[in-house]
């Protein structure tokens, strides 16, 4: 019988209560819908079972009785789903590298770790297939939430017939949350006015904290609890990280919930912003890693290769991959970009280090709670491998920035070193850092094609469930494999139908056998990856790959190469990964027959699952917004997206307030976009209206009212003329733009300020705009958020052209 339809499996958990076998017995039946059918469908939610009391005329001649509620299964465990971001191979201790962890290295102790696990290459596709069972293509995740087109396997659209795992644990019993970063909403749901469906809370999770893009500065992140944005409780300056702030929470969840439901298990995803840029850490933790890294990338990897032998966690005979072109030898660096490259990486270690003590204080708590021992812990270390997009020296400001084609050379960033980590920056390491925590593979994050960016590390712990003499795991697995494997260790056999929708079949397989017996037979013996057109098939120990004609670390930059619509020049490699852990032999030039067969899989699968066509150019659907020139807005709005206005970059703008200056100090923000790393602010200072343009953190520019505003009713205005020919936006990934223009205000019908301003566009999407405030992080430094205006703003109305 499977799991749900009967609560006799329930009943035996800590606490409940024996109930009559013979009512349990029809109660099963009924809810099944078919009694006696052999293979009927498992449809979620299950229907309401039929009333088995009796209704009489009074209480007196009828009998109550209750429908069948969802049950788990005697012993179902917990489930805590772990996941960190950006994580090469070889980043951390437990899988050779320099960062120290204890609390993983503790948890592979009780447990197993896998060293053949996959992920699809970047955020978003990850996720979709993690929570899900299915290819990312397949859930309409092909790319990144930042990158939907309209091809079926490009939307960002969650598809109905995949249903997440926690909307089948949710049904079959158990209490679900989320906790941290998300990047699976598309970008023009992310509002106060939804639609809600494609929100954690839409997709099974009960309860949700943390934010919906792909990075979020860890100081001052704009949150949201369940559809709600919220603040965060203090500012850095008095303790605030946000990995501290996730953990706490979901300590407070899990307490909640073990007060009123001990006996219910639950599944918790925690997926943490942790380690994707901004890197930031406190300082405390960057100083335990001073000189850790002085000897440079090249003899790092070789070290980590080393290490990685004498660990078991690759074949003795691996070899070591070489490094990419366009990424330099360390040796032939100066001392001064030595020394800033050098920052950078103890400042990734400090935020792995800080991040494995938080995750382990969750650990921690889950194991002291009651029915702790029955909670299967899946830590996927790393949603695909290193990350290159801080381009080949690093940066400060963020991929907007460097979309806009804003560089800071060593010199600068060095200038920046000492302060790095905090929250005045939105730092990144150097490219070639990606592809040395990535050992011993090529490559790193983006590249689907080879391990570098798809290979990392899976640790399982359930005590009693878990373990054997030989702690490596060797199997072939990939991150569709998650789900069926907590459907199995939980007795749930996949629905057919949920909330309606005829549900796709898993494509992931089941990785419980391997839990005990190192030597089990691998199940997953077909998989392809496909991420920018960097693609790859692997199939019963073979793979194929093909990488296409750009640099990862110049992705933002190279377009016109990533996005090239021909694909007939792209040169495929082969491996036999069964003997070649590391795609070291290219055997393609020998083998033209297995290529050939493998290549032709390659197109069976793609086709199977929506990947066609290769990059489509990124386009967002038409929105409320798209076409309105107009917009109207009460003056106590926040938190809105940047979405929720057109782009304003390289077009003409109004923005027009009236607002109530009362008597004495008036100051405030009336309007502001984005936040400390880009945005504007319409605000008042000393009584005088002013407006501020931060350029990517970097360029403040201030135009100030030369007189100071009335007492009263007062109608202000901000408005913006670009330059004549400036105003142009690249096609891209991360399209950006930036313009020059003159920006006037206005008191009532009076100029009395102008201004030119140097860069106009770049602000930070991942913040909001506020009316009456600046949430999250400020724009302007001349102030701190969210600094209320001390009045009352009345409609503030906004028009482009």
């Amino acid at each position: 019988m499977r799991a749900g339809n009967s609560i006799a499996e329930g009943s035996h958990r800590m606490g409940r209560s024996k109930i009559n076998p013979d009512k349990l017995i029809c109660a099963a039946l009924v809810s099944l819908g078919m009694a006696g059918a052999a293979n009927a469908q498992e449809v979620l939610p299950r229907p309401d079972t039929a009333f088995k009391g009796k209704i009489g005329v009074t209480r007196l001649d009828s009998t109550p009785a209750w429908q069948a509620f969802p049950e788990p299964k005697k012993d179902a465990p917990n489930v805590l789903l772990v996941l960190l971001d950006d994580v090469g191979f070889g980043a951390t201790s437990l899988f050779g590298g320099l960062a120290r962890m204890p609390k993983l290295e503790q948890l592979a102790a009780e447990g197993v770790r896998y060293n053949n696990f996959h992920t699809t290459g970047v955020c978003s596709p990850t996720r979709a297939a993690l929570l899900t069972g299915r290819n990312h293509h397949q859930v309409g995740w092909g790319r990144l939430q930042e990158h939907p087109a309209g091809f079926p396997g490009y939307t960002t659209l969650w598809k109905k017939e995949t249903a997440s795992v926690a909307e089948v644990l949710r049904l079959n019993g158990y209490s679900t949350s989320a906790f941290g970063k998300w990047h699976n909403t598309p970008n023009w749901e992310i509002s106060p006015a939804g639609p809600f469906d494609h929100w954690p809370t839409g997709l099974g999770f009960e309860y949700f904290y943390g934010f919906l893009g792909g990075n979020a500065s860890h100081w001052e992140p704009a949150l949201f609890r369940n559809t709600l944005a919220v603040d965060v409780p203090v500012r850095p300056s008095q303790g605030y990280h946000l990995t501290t702030d996730l953990v706490n929470d979901a300590i407070r969840w899990l307490h909640d919930h073990n007060a009123v439901a001990p006996s219910r298990p639950y599944f918790m995803y925690f997926a943490t912003g942790a380690v994707h840029n901004p890197h930031h850490v406190p300082k405390e933790w960057i100083a335990k890693s001073r000189g850790r890294y002085d000897q440079g990338w090249d003899k790092f990897r070789e070290e980590v290769f080393e290490r990685q032998k004498k660990l078991g966690i690759i074949p003795a005979d691996a070899l070591l991959t070489p490094r990419p072109p366009g990424l330099p030898a360390w040796d032939s660096l100066g001392a001064d970009q030595k020394k800033l490259y050098a920052r950078q990486m103890e400042i990734y270690s400090a935020y792995l280090e800080q991040t494995d003590h938080e995750v382990g204080r969750l650990i921690d708590e889950v194991r002291r709670a009651p029915d702790g021992n029955n909670t299967m812990v899946l830590y996927m270390v790393g949603d695909n491998g290193g990350s290159a997009e801080g381009t080949v020296d690093g940066s400060a400001v963020g991929s907007w920035a460097i979309a806009s084609r804003f560089k800071e050379g060593p010199e600068t960033l060095l200038r920046y070193a000492d302060d790095l980590g905090g929250p005045n920056h939105d730092n990144h390491y150097a490219a070639a850092w990606a592809w040395a925590t990535s050992t011993p593979f090529q490559w790193m994050k983006q590249v689907a094609s080879h391990f570098g960016g798809t290979r990392n590390p899976l640790i399982v712990s359930w005590p009693g469930r878990v373990g054997a003499p030989e702690r490596v795991r060797r199997q072939f697995g990939h991150v569709n494999d998650i789900v069926p494997t907590i459907y199995e260790a939980a007795g749930i056999s996949p629905p057919d139908i949920v909330n309606g929708a005829a549900q796709k079949p898993l494509e992931g397989k089941s990785l419980l056998a391997t839990f005990t017996d190192p030597q089990a037979q691998e199940k997953h013996l077909t998989q392809y990856f496909e991420m920018f057109g960097n693609r790859a098939i692997y199939k019963d120990g073979w793979m194929a790959s093909a990488k296409r004609d750009y640099e990862p670390w110049n992705i933002y930059v190279q377009e016109l190469r990533v996005l090239n619509p021909t694909f007939e020049k792209d040169r495929w490699e082969l491996y036999e990964v069964s003997k070649d852990f590391s795609q070291a032999k290219d055997l393609a030039a020998t083998n033209p027959e297995k290529l050939a067969e493998l290549k032709a899989e390659f197109d069976r699968e793609a086709r199977r699952n929506d990947v066609y066509p290769l990059v489509p150019i990124p386009q967002f659907p038409l929105t409320l917004v798209a076409k309105r020139k107009a917009f109207r807005l009460a003056g106590d709005v926040s938190r809105l997206p940047a979405e929720a206005i057109p782009d304003l970059a390289g077009r003409w703008h109004r923005i027009e307030a009236d607002i109530a200056v009362p008597v004495g100090s008036v100051a405030g923000v009336i309007v502001a976009l984005g936040g400390r790393t880009g945005g504007f602010s319409l605000y008042v200072r000393n009584g005088r209206l002013t407006y501020e343009n931060n350029a990517l953190g970097r360029i403040h520019q201030t135009i100030v009212a030369d007189r100071e505003l009335p007492q009263g009713q007062v109608r202000v205005a901000y408005e913006f003329t670009p330059e004549i020919g400036t105003a142009s936006v690249p096609i891209g990934l991360h399209a950006e733009t930036t313009v020059p223009g003159v920006g006037r205000l206005y008191i009532g019908s009076t100029q009395v300020a102008e201004g030119k301003l140097e860069k106009f566009g770049a602000y930070s999407r991942k913040e909001s705009l506020d009316l009456g405030q600046d949430r999250a992080s400020p724009v302007s430094n001349s102030y701190e958020a969210p600094f209320r205006y001390v009045g009352t703003i009345g409609e503030v109305r906004l028009d482009v052209r």
